[in-house]
């Protein structure tokens, strides 16, 4: 294994945190445009979404299963909850930290492109490429604004699964869950919202990542 390629894997053993250094490195070491670049943090940014959406669909189940509860391993049934909001509590800051290096790869690239329209000597090519920069801004603000809708949307979710998990922590009986099953139709009709929320994120996504590959 070639040495570049060493650094490159051991700077994506240490996470988010070095994603600049990462970005940095693909570029100059390995030749990335800031184009391939982004499209590759959208693609990621894709995954991640499609992972937060997997873990909410999975709590959703999981509150059914409790709000339907006729007997049995209660405890075991409130334990599958409770992992079940642990995984959806890390999403938020995986998804935002996601957008966040899109964004800062996505305003590099614009920033460049833009400097770039100063240097061409056929008007026509400088008009071509100016009307380029504007179409695909315009497509990225509409990704931007979408997906940070769906990563805003998580916040009230979790909060309500928050305080389902906290009640039953110390309440855990059937008489704690039946005074919770008032709540059950609000708190699905959310989930099953942000659900809506996170498809349209991804489908959004989709039609960015395929419009870059033209």
């Amino acid at each position: 294994m070639k040495l570049p390629t060493l650094a490159l894997l051991a700077l994506l053993a240490l996470g988010t945190a070095c994603q600049t250094v990462y970005n940095t490195t693909l570029e100059k070491v390995f030749g990335y445009e800031k184009r391939e670049l982004l499209k590759k943090s959208v693609v990621a940014l894709q995954n991640e979404q499609q992972d937060a959406q997997k873990e909410f669909k999975d709590a959703m189940t999981r509150l059914k299963e409790l709000y339907g509860f006729q007997g049995g391993q209660l405890e075991s049934t409130y334990n599958k909850l409770k992992s079940s909001y642990d995984h959806c509590d890390a999403e938020p800051k995986a998804v935002q930290s996601r957008i966040e290096n899109m964004e800062g790869i996505a305003a590099s690239m614009f920033a460049e492109w833009e400097k770039e329209l100063a240097q061409y000597t056929n008007p026509s090519l400088a008009a071509s490429s100016r009307q380029q920069l504007r179409d695909t801004q315009a497509r990225y603000a509409q990704l931007s604004r979408t997906v940070r809708a769906s990563a805003d949307a998580m916040k009230p979710v979790l909060a309500q699964l928050r305080d389902n998990v906290l009640f039953l922590k110390h309440n855990l009986n059937a008489a704690a869950i039946g005074s919770l099953k008032g709540e059950a139709a609000n708190i699905q009709r959310q989930i099953e919202e942000l659900l809506s929320r996170m498809s349209a994120s991804i489908a959004e996504s989709d039609a960015f990542i395929k419009t870059m590959a033209k």
